[in-house]
């Protein structure tokens, strides 16, 4: 660690699963990089009193709220760091930003594309520098595949594939949980992890152009969470669509939580007129890569270990073949939060980053219940 650092000071809003993880990496960050400033966790926020004063023990904060506007509010805070309900995310991010303090949001950004463009305008017109967390962009291997696509190795690209699938849900009597209700989250299964591939989309490949889209409920209810009956489930189960890329390359994706026996099962093939390659979170330190130019003979998909100190991230960890795994995309990403703050300048994925796939997701939505194309610029331009 450097000497006479400058640090962030950090509220974070939510200590479940999320405030786990981002209090995690803003307390190994500093351990294994160097960053220009030190995050420091200044103050958790959470309705619940005891919890949240659990959390703030086990997680390492210094003081904690039990309201998320008198964190904003205080003059102890750098960064607002976001890991509640979707759709919480605008009303916190645009507070933080009118209150000048930079903003990291969980994904997916907001609930509605007209709320995402609400949240961009808000940090651009403040500026502070501002991030989604989208994670999985930061994964050595993810990197190096982008690297890879960047300097041309696999020419011009004709496909991308990827799934996102789950199971968590697939018993009926799973409750009724935030995640189930549209007005919480926006959309299921599309908008919690489809989000995700569709973020690695255009950051692999490129912007969309249009979208068809299907979603499906396979139990519309389910038992509410104080056992008093039963509820409805407004938001999909499983989704698929078509996509067509600006760049002329042909998109198809899954996202479900009906997939049995899927954990957690995030991955993408793309193909393109040199190569192709194939990543699969599950083995996450791999990269399977494929070049049409190998003699004939020995061509085939090679297994990349992205554990050198040539891929992206690596050097800052052990010797080759010693993996890292999924709490290290959290560190990635923090590490670049906090060298855009010191250059003040927004690190990608950021809330326009957040908008643009939101709007995919709006489309995706919109072309299920039309059975019809709905391309981005319609979205847009109902905004």
């Amino acid at each position: 660690m450097g000497i006479n650092k400058s640090t962030i000071r950090v509220g974070m809003i939510g200590h479940q699963f999320m405030g786990k993880v981002h209090s995690h990496a803003y307390r190994d960050l500093p351990f294994y990089f160097d960053p220009p400033a030190d995050p420091v966790q200044q103050v958790i926020a959470g309705r619940n009193e005891a919890a949240v004063k659990e959390a703030a023990e086990q997680f390492g904060w210094n003081s904690v709220e039990t309201n998320w506007r008198r964190l904003v509010e205080r003059d102890d805070i750098d960064l607002v760091d976001i890991v509640t309900p979707n759709h919480t995310h605008a009303d916190m991010a645009i507070a933080a930003a009118e209150a000048g303090k930079h903003v990291i949001s969980e994904k997916p950004l907001a609930v509605t594309a007209a709320e995402a463009k609400r949240m961009k305008d808000a940090v651009e017109e403040n500026n502070v520098v501002h991030m989604v967390s989208h994670n999985y962009r930061y994964a050595p291997a993810v990197q190096y595949a982008a690297q890879l696509i960047r300097e041309g190795r696999l020419g011009r690209i004709y496909h991308i594939r990827a799934q996102y699938l789950q199971d968590f849900i697939m018993d009926p009597a799973f409750p009724l949980v935030w995640r189930l209700k549209k007005e919480h989250t926006g959309s299921g299964a599309l908008g919690d992890i489809g989000a995700h591939i569709i973020d690695l989309a255009r950051f692999l490949v490129g912007e969309f152009h249009s979208v068809s889209g299907m979603l499906q409920t396979f139990i519309p209810e389910r038992p509410l969470e104080d056992g008093s009956g039963t509820g409805e489930v407004t938001v999909d189960d499983a989704s698929g669509f078509l996509a067509r890329l600006e760049n002329g390359a042909m998109g198809v994706f899954e996202a479900t939580r009906f997939a049995a026996g899927n954990r957690n099962k995030n991955k993408f093939e793309i193909n393109g007129e040199k190569g192709s390659i194939r990543w699969d979170l599950e083995n996450m330190n791999n990269l399977e890569v494929y070049f049409e130019d190998d003699k004939p003979g020995l061509q085939g998909f090679r297994m990349i270990h992205c554990t050198e100190a040539e891929h992206p991230y690596m050097q800052a960890y052990w010797p080759a073949g010693h993996i890292i795994g999924y709490e290290h995309t959290f560190i990635h990403q923090m590490a670049e939060l906090m060298n855009g703050i010191h250059e003040n300048k927004s690190p990608h994925a950021n809330f326009t980053d957040g908008f643009e796939n939101q709007v995919v997701l709006e489309a995706v939505q919109e072309s299920a219940a039309s059975g019809s194309w709905v391309t981005t610029e319609q979205i847009k331009a109902g905004l």
